[in-house]
């Protein structure tokens, strides 16, 4: 089962100045390193490292708090917005927050059908793959699927609910605690949460598979 959010009434062109910026950005990396001023392989591993790491990070303590704090959770139902500003987060531009709930019977996933409208305060840059006309197609078309093709298999009853961020309003997913985790502080909940979870194209990590995971990849 699956729904499908979609607003047709919102301009999705807001985020062409980011393509303009990164065109800048391209040309002036371009000019220092030819210049010998800058090594490219450093750039790449900031970049990396903010789209991987303290992005995401933002996220995943808004999470946490959530799965901890039940007055939090409230908060983060009623206003995501004042909320998420509470931990000092919150829009460049101006857009509100709206955070989704993810349940047993009942999962939710983001998409920007028409570009890539994406939560940059809590989740950093967004992926490769978020931008790609595919994904933002089958998405919609075909949510099961798409999230089988991440590993993620939801039983056939579980309600799939699909998001559309649009330039105002920008979305975060709250993942399903994992079980077994009873006695984590925030912290420690924090680093189960990846930032495919928030999307909706993971879940949160248990502490056995985070365990798992090379060290460079938490």
């Amino acid at each position: 089962m699956s729904d499908h959010h979609h607003h047709d009434d919102h301009d999705h062109h807001h985020d062409n100045h980011y393509s303009d910026m990164q065109a800048r950005v391209k040309a002036l990396e371009t000019l220092l390193t030819a210049k010998g001023l800058i090594d490219p392989a450093a750039i790449d591993a900031i970049v990396e490292t903010y789209e991987t790491k303290v992005g995401p990070r933002n996220g995943a303590q808004v999470v946490a708090k959530a799965w901890v704090d039940a007055e939090f959770r409230d908060w983060l139902t009623r206003d995501a917005t004042a909320a998420i500003a509470s931990l000092g987060f919150s829009g460049r531009q101006g857009e509100h927050m709206r955070a989704v709930f993810n349940a047993p019977d009942e999962h939710n996933l983001v998409v920007c059908t028409l570009c890539s409208c994406y939560p940059w305060s809590v989740l950093g840059l967004p992926p490769v793959w978020y931008k790609a006309p595919a994904y933002r197609s089958r998405a919609v078309m075909d949510p099961r699927g798409v999230l089988a093709e991440f590993g993620v298999t939801l039983p056939e009853d579980t309600r799939i609910r699909v998001w559309d961020s649009t330039a105002e309003l920008r979305y975060l997913v709250v993942p399903e605690r994992p079980a077994g985790t009873e006695r984590l502080d925030e912290a420690a909940l924090a680093a189960l949460v990846t930032r495919d979870s928030m999307i909706g194209t993971g879940l949160a990590l248990s502490p056995e598979a985070l365990a798992l995971q090379p060290e460079a990849a938490r």
